[in-house]
């Protein structure tokens, strides 16, 4: 019993996640029931793989559901609910710290959960992996941590300069405004182009000797415009920036290799890759994580603590306090290994080939206006029709089973910029169909008859 006692404080003085710091008695099997065999998902049967996610199955206002608003939130298929319900079944108890079964295979799940993860996003030796509740947190986390201080002065101080493109989901411009008013930097703005572009040659105008921080999107959630994200990092990087990159609208939609990239931080969420809501990520160099003060403080994120101090935990607890959302994770892994079964540059091709249908059948009728057409093709169509409000065109697409965004998109500064106002939005999944988008342009020409 001693022993077991002794162990148990050490891994509470090493805040130990690891099961190899484990006695090996507390290393137990999970006690799930055998797994049934695996279902592959296929673009080659629409029909089947549509059959995975049953919120599909329905029908709304008496037609089939069309849901095109997968920016927002992607829908869940069986394997992820499955792998999310086994937890919960069999192994659900809090992690890290306790002493019996459940708890030392709840453990073991959530850091094999994390391990799959850097897989899938090609994580590389000098990078880690913090859970957090989505993008939004992830990047605000960032943004807090740099300019706060903890146990090191803040990164971020008076006369320092961050540079954050115009394309940014609030989510990556709001907490940027934040961290300038509390250190004294300059919160400066890389714009687009004539064309709608970013430019290297834009970015390398805003870079100085004061850049402390480069922020961007690897896809904009309002239009779908893909920026050359790779050599403006890189330009950043090169000029002594950090560089946060928000992937919450690529990671799920092709190839995504973190280890090629000059990135110190990715954020990505789980509910936009057919995963949980409430869990995501924040991915990147360890040294440049180390560097961020922390966001929680409380249980599994100290080393010690005595009445007036603490010391805080290593990477990854030390960005993680609180308890975690275990089964989050898990499904987040299950919906990792999902996309990696259907093949990620298949299903990159599928759904840009529904956009470019999208657009070429929107851009022919009369009085419609598809913001960034020309673009790179992603998985999002976005769109004005002249004389009728988004929302009004939302609601008589809805009343025909047809599900999409209508507004800003929490990307106000930009639509501003780009002088359209709110739109409409499409995106598209792996389980949309060329029929869904026929549907769509059909929708939309009915509506225009009837709102102008």
């Amino acid at each position: 019993m001693t022993d077991a006692i002794d162990g148990l404080k050490m891994r509470e003085r090493n805040g130990a996640g690891d099961a190899a710091a484990r006695p090996s008695a507390y290393a137990p099997q999970s006690a799930q029931p055998p797994q049934q065999p695996e279902l592959h998902p296929s673009l080659e049967q629409p029909d089947a793989l549509r059959a995975l996610f049953p919120v599909l199955a329905q029908t709304i206002n008496g037609a089939p559901l069309a849901y095109l608003d997968n920016a927002a939130t992607t829908q869940v298929p069986l394997p992820v609910l499955d792998a999310i319900r086994a937890f919960e079944e069999h192994d659900r108890a809090n992690i890290h710290r306790g002493v019996h079964t459940l708890s030392q295979r709840a453990t073991d799940i959530f850091e094999a959960a994390r391990s799959a993860l850097k897989r899938f996003i090609h994580a590389g030796a000098q990078h880690e992996l913090v859970f957090t509740s989505g993008t939004t947190e992830s990047l605000n986390l960032v943004a807090h941590g740099l300019s706060d201080s903890a146990d090191a002065p803040a990164l971020l101080r008076p006369g320092d300069e961050i540079v954050v493109s115009i394309f940014e989901h609030h989510a990556n411009l709001v907490p940027w405004q934040q961290a300038a008013r509390r250190s004294g930097a300059r919160l400066r703005l890389l714009l687009p182009d004539a064309q709608g572009r970013l430019r290297p040659n834009d970015l390398a105008g805003l870079l100085t000797p004061r850049t402390r921080v480069f922020a961007l999107t690897a896809c904009a959630n309002a239009t779908g415009y893909r920026p050359p994200y790779e050599a403006l990092l890189s330009m950043a990087a090169d000029a002594g920036a950090l560089t946060v990159l928000d992937a919450a609208q690529t990671v799920a939609h092709g190839g995504f290799d973190l280890s090629a990239l000059p990135c110190d931080f990715v954020a990505f969420s789980g509910h936009k890759m057919y995963g949980p809501m409430g869990i995501g990520v924040l991915a990147g160099r360890r040294d440049a994580l180390q560097r961020l003060a922390p966001l929680r403080f409380g249980g599994d994120m100290v080393q010690w603590v005595t009445a007036d101090t603490a010391v805080f935990a290593e990477l990854p607890a030390r960005l993680e306090g609180g308890t975690p959302n275990v089964g989050g994770a898990v499904g987040m892994a299950a919906a990792a290994r999902f996309i990696e079964a259907l093949g990620r540059d298949r299903l990159e091709a599928h759904e840009a080939g529904l956009r470019t249908r999208a657009v070429e059948g929107l851009s022919r009728i009369a009085g419609v206006r598809v913001i960034a057409a020309d673009s790179a093709p992603t998985a999002i169509a976005s769109f004005t029709v002249d004389g009728v409000h988004p929302h009004d065109l939302g609601t008589l697409l809805d009343e025909q089973g047809i599900a999409v965004r209508t507004g800003h998109h929490c990307a106000q500064p930009l639509l501003d910029h780009l002088g359209c106002g709110p739109t409409t939005r499409a995106s598209f999944a792996m389980y949309n169909t060329a029929d869904e988008v026929d549907r769509l342009l059909a929708g939309v020409a009915r509506a225009v008859k009837i709102l102008r």
